[in-house]
């Protein structure tokens, strides 16, 4: 009695489940594993911030609460929630149609967006619909992912060279206005940008032990503080993010004006599946490598939560960020306990350090976000999606253009469908290959030689993949083709191992097969077909049609029992002889052979 109380308990408090991981030891490594993410996420927050149109602290607002719930309620062990560049470039796209960046009504649309975004993924988790995130292809992430990079360099063009771009300006125009005013580049703007770039790209491949974009940061800071020091900011030109305010996250409410939900109805779903995708494919990453059983649909009440919950704390859209949950794995993290330690921790280091905020340049925040933009680009798997095929390379490439050209959620949804759309092309034309008996082979296996003879009487097919509503039409054409360039074969063998599906629009296309042969003056027969596919037929009253004693176990099975139907003389006359049959006195020893050696 008490342990099924016990399950129930850990079912809605999924935390329960891993608090008997919590020890001593473990507690230190998730300890020193917390701080070391509390220490990233300081500039991540801000620079994720800036590229959402959002005010700096929300950032970091995104990394604590958020975080806290995800881990108590999610399913991973190392996963660790909060702002992200994906989400904040989507969430940057999304709303700078409806308001002013880093205003009151900006915030306030995030806020709901986040809520909503929350709502779809907890429905989604308790519908236990985690296999809908397989529809987003890993093509489309990695072009979705390529082309937000260079929206984020973009975005921080008129801050790396110190120029004017008006906001909202679009991608292929911010570019033309750079080479319309290089004349016009700051100087010492651009110092502190390309020192804040080059300090992070050496901390990242020779200080690896120190968190390269704390060290781009700290050190673009300190040039531009001598810089200002030295020669005044009347000169420079350098302006500083400003001080962010050393509170907890203030509370905060979403709007639920119907113009506001029908404004952000369509772009929540996609943010959503958007956060969902990122969040489940870096859990399943690090459940890998940690041999950990994967809850998909607890993660997805998971990250519903922290979201719902998040937008009442002044965070706008939380999801795993792939960075820190491989940081939490590599510091030694043991429990989801590193997650709550890391949000603890940011909250009293922002209560410590929020007014050092004052000093950081937007010129080295913009040096920051051009080194997050190289490291999002994935070049390792799109040579290789180069390298799969002509399919997988349009998925990439019509998302990786979309993301630049139309929104973000379009590009999202449009490498979806197109996902979809190969994949029921796919489905929809199973292979149909013609096999014959090889007669090189001491067996006479099944071959799809071409230049082996077939016998005149009998058409043997393989058909590989589903036959459903969607897939008949083709199937129906490729037989009525073989067929017309045979008229002979009036009777059809199908080696169905390869057949996985038959609904009631497939059963019922077989039965009409059966039935058209036996028009001709032949017949069907069904070989190896699977089990399960079988039970599909007859539950669709087509199995009695067809005939039970048209269907075989085995090749040899099949052969011995089709070929007496054969006419004997066309066999006469026949010079192919591909069957043992074929050379073997009639009668029922020949069959006995046959259902030996014919396999």
């Amino acid at each position: 009695m008490f342990q099924n109380y016990f399950a129930d308990w850990q079912r809605f408090f999924p935390f329960l489940q891993w608090r008997s991981r919590v020890n001593r030891t473990t507690f230190k490594q998730d300890l020193l594993a917390g701080l070391t993410g509390a220490l990233v996420v300081l500039p991540q927050g801000v620079a994720f911030a800036t590229i959402a149109g959002m005010p700096p602290q929300y950032g970091l607002y995104a990394g604590m609460i958020p975080a806290i719930i995800a881990a108590l309620f999610g399913s991973s062990w190392h996963l660790v929630s909060g702002p992200t560049t994906a989400a904040s470039i989507l969430l940057y796209s999304v709303l700078s149609a409806h308001a002013e960046p880093t205003t009151a009504q900006y915030v306030q649309y995030a806020l709901t967006l986040t809520f909503m975004v929350g709502v779809i993924e907890l429905l989604l988790g308790a519908a236990r619909l985690g296999t809908l995130i397989n529809f987003i292809s890993h093509s489309v992430v990695i072009g979705f992912t390529a082309g937000a990079a260079i929206l984020i360099a973009t975005s921080q063009v008129k801050n790396f060279f110190g120029i004017t771009i008006p906001r909202g300006t679009e991608f292929i125009e911010t570019w033309e206005l750079l080479f319309e005013q290089i004349d016009k580049i700051h100087p010492y703007v651009l110092i502190i940008s390309v020192s804040t770039l080059l300090i992070g790209i050496a901390a990242k491949r020779y200080f690896k032990a120190v968190p390269y974009m704390i060290a781009a940061m700290v050190g673009g800071t300190i040039i531009s503080v001598i810089m200002n020091f030295t020669l005044g900011t009347n000169v420079t030109g350098i302006t500083t993010v400003g001080a962010l305010p050393a509170t907890l996250p203030p509370l905060s409410h979403p709007v639920f004006d119907f113009a506001t939900l029908k404004d952000l109805g369509t772009a929540s779903l996609a943010v959503a599946l958007l956060a969902l995708t990122e969040a489940v494919s870096i859990a399943r990453a690090m459940a890998v490598r940690s041999g950990q059983q994967l809850n998909g649909n607890q993660e997805f009440i998971g990250q519903g939560l922290s979201n719902i919950i998040g937008s009442f704390f002044s965070a706008y859209v939380a999801t795993g960020s792939f960075n820190r949950s491989g940081l939490n794995y590599t510091a030694g993290a043991q429990t989801p306990l590193s997650s709550v330690i890391a949000s603890i921790l940011l909250i009293a280091i922002v209560l410590l350090i929020a007014p050092v905020a004052s000093y950081l340049p937007n010129a080295a925040m913009a040096g920051v976000l051009f080194l997050v933009a190289w490291g999002l680009i994935d070049f390792k798997h799109i040579k290789q999606i180069f390298q799969s095929g002509y399919t997988e390379l349009v998925i990439l490439g019509t998302t990786f253009f979309a993301t630049l050209v139309l929104s973000l959620e379009m590009a999202i949804l449009l490498g979806v469908i197109l996902s979809l759309g190969f994949y029921m092309n796919r489905a929809a034309n199973p292979t149909i290959a013609s096999r014959v008996p090889n007669p090189t082979h001491p067996k006479r296996k099944f071959t799809d030689n071409p230049d082996l003879p077939e016998c005149p009487q009998l058409k043997i097919v393989r058909i590989d993949g589903s036959l459903f509503f969607g897939a008949i039409g083709n199937v129906q054409e490729k037989l009525q083709s073989m067929y017309k360039a045979n008229p002979g074969q009036k009777h059809l063998a199908i080696v169905a191992g390869g057949i996985n599906f038959v609904d009631l629009s497939g059963a019922e296309f077989l039965a009409q097969e059966s039935r058209k042969r036996r028009r001709l003056g032949g017949d069907m027969w069904l070989i190896r077909m699977r089990p399960d596919v079988i039970e599909e037929i007859d539950s669709a009253n087509c199995l009695r049609e067809i005939g039970e004693d048209h269907l075989f176990s085995s090749r040899g099975e099949g052969l011995a029992g089709i070929y007496p139907c054969l006419n004997k003389d066309i066999c006469k006359t026949c010079s192919a002889r591909i069957f043992r049959e074929c050379n073997e006195p009639s009668g029922e020893q020949a069959s006995v052979d046959s259902a030996t050696t014919a396999t």
